[in-house]
């Protein structure tokens, strides 16, 4: 059965974070089983992980060239795995994929967070032994301590809503073109399969529909993301945009993006990119190169905003906002952020999640290059902010964590009457902190040439500094173009290569 990812993308990080993947060079039953009993466990609600067996790593980094494994061994591996989940109490079976990569033979398992859980497992194979349970810690498996245990009895009361069936839709309310267009995108393996696969059978294979034949429901994920207005199904799952340009409101404009959570996010963002983002250009007489600046710097409300589609709480029936005035840009989203980040954290710009709202939007928006990895996003927007001379932004929320506001200076030059930003805002980066700028940015996947500029700060690709700086890189080999053969196709991207 196909996994409704891209196994390149997998294998090179470049989607799922570092600690959501493990790669084993051998099948090695035992380890295997501990980690698939923890992934399921996902007791901080990352949305599982995976598992890929042919591939040895050294300090979590694949090794290559690979090994794979041998294709008479595959289905012996299959069998083996059915016998050794049949072991996990209550059962869980994870996907079991046959790929082939660089010539080469993989197994790949993909194991969500089970709705059952908690799960444990043998602590031994080879002989007769009691259960345990087995988290995952950072990029490692282990057995349950007694607070651990603790935390994953209280969590099984808990599904995360995101996760749960909706038992007020059908299963053909979730659109087979929207699914075949999310495929095709991330370049799934389940892509070409999924045009003879029955809708129920698709669905089923995307974990996005759950239940016996006669009573299959979709999941809540699965209707934000393939249905054509989930607010029809969560109330205010939208996102409005007001700019308010006279505090009067005169000449006030207001939009509203409705669609899968992809789509009205992608079409929110052109509209601000296209009318709320203003540049100026700031010449100097004694240098060649002007300093482009902007009112709010694209790539900082890029995050902010994908972070409060996927950190939303759907069962709120609130819209995100973003509003605009003279000064400053704000973007509401409900609730707070998760009380495991404290508010010296937050007021210090360091806000750490260990526990995330939405396992599968998360997934599914990382898929689609929406979102950055785990704990990136702020360190992202700082960096936008810092590069345009711009102020840090301001995180706000109340004692009961219910709701979110960022909150965006304008850059001065913007400000009425200030015709001139002061050089001294301006911050003109060394090529090396540019060049450590692309790397981050790429971490979390490859990027069009467009959209790395806007990321690392800069208006255009086109951008002389730039275009210097990333054929520096490809030099180095630390980045290469998706399509080296054809530089000019339009879906050309810059990914990170392994070091």
């Amino acid at each position: 059965m196909a996994i409704p990812i891209n196994i390149n993308d997998l294998i090179n990080r470049r989607v799922v974070e570092n600690a959501r993947v493990e790669f084993k060079a051998n099948w090695n039953p035992e380890p295997i089983l501990h980690t698939i009993c923890a992934f399921a466990n996902d007791v901080d609600n990352w949305g599982g992980g995976y598992i890929v067996i042919g591939i040895e790593e050294i300090d979590g980094t694949p090794v290559f060239p690979i090994a794979g494994v041998t294709k008479n061994s595959v289905n012996n591996i299959s069998k083996e795995l059915l016998n050794i989940c049949n072991l996990i109490d209550p059962r869980y079976i994870p996907v079991s994929d046959h790929v082939v990569f660089e010539s080469k033979d993989l197994i790949v398992l993909w194991i969500p967070g089970g709705v059952n859980r908690p799960y444990k497992c043998p602590d031994r194979l080879s002989k007769p032994s009691g259960k345990s349970y087995y988290i995952r810690r950072l990029a490692s498996t282990i057995k349950a301590n007694a607070q651990d245990e603790h935390n994953l009895f209280a969590l099984s009361e808990i599904i995360p809503f995101d996760d749960r069936t909706n038992p007020k839709a059908d299963i053909e309310d979730l659109r087979p073109t929207l699914i075949s267009n999310f495929l095709h995108e991330v370049k799934s393996g389940l892509y070409e399969p999924s045009k003879t696969l029955s809708l129920q059978s698709l669905a089923l294979d995307m974990k996005i529909a759950e239940g016996p034949s006669e009573y299959l429901k979709p999941i809540n994920v699965g209707l934000m993301f393939f249905n054509d207005r989930p607010d029809d199904y969560f109330r205010y799952a939208r996102i409005e945009v007001v700019d308010k340009p006279d505090e009067t409101g005169l000449g006030m404009t207001e939009k509203t993006f409705f669609g899968p959570l992809d789509r009205q996010l992608r079409d929110a963002l052109a509209y601000i990119r296209n009318y709320i983002v203003k540049e100026k250009v700031i010449k100097y007489a004694d240098v060649a190169e002007a300093d482009r600046i902007y009112n709010y710097p694209y790539s900082a409300v890029e995050e902010a905003l994908s972070n409060a589609v996927h950190h939303k709480d759907y069962q709120i029936p609130e819209p995100i906002t973003l509003t605009v005035t003279l000064d400053k840009m704000e973007i509401l989203s409900f609730p707070g952020p998760d009380k495991s980040i404290t508010d010296e954290a937050m007021n210090s710009l360091r806000m750490v999640a260990t526990r995330y709202r939405n396992r599968r939007v998360g997934e599914f928006l990382k898929e689609l290059h929406l979102v950055e990895g785990r704990n990136t996003g702020i360190p992202s927007i700082l960096r936008a902010l810092e590069s345009n001379g711009s102020p840090p932004p301001v995180f706000e929320t109340d004692a009961d964590r219910s709701f979110f506001r960022v909150t965006f200076l304008v850059q001065d030059a913007f400000l009425t009457g200030n015709n001139q930003a002061p050089l001294k805002q301006i911050k003109r980066r060394k090529k090396a902190d540019v060049k450590s700028a692309i790397v981050d940015a790429l971490l979390s996947g490859a990027l069009s040439s467009q959209d790395l500029a806007i990321r690392v700060g800069y208006s255009t690709h086109r951008s002389g500094a730039f275009y210097r700086v990333v054929n520096e890189l490809i030099e180095e080999g630390k980045i290469a173009y998706t399509i080296p053969d054809n530089p000019s196709d339009n879906n050309q991207k810059l990914y990170l290569v392994n070091s």
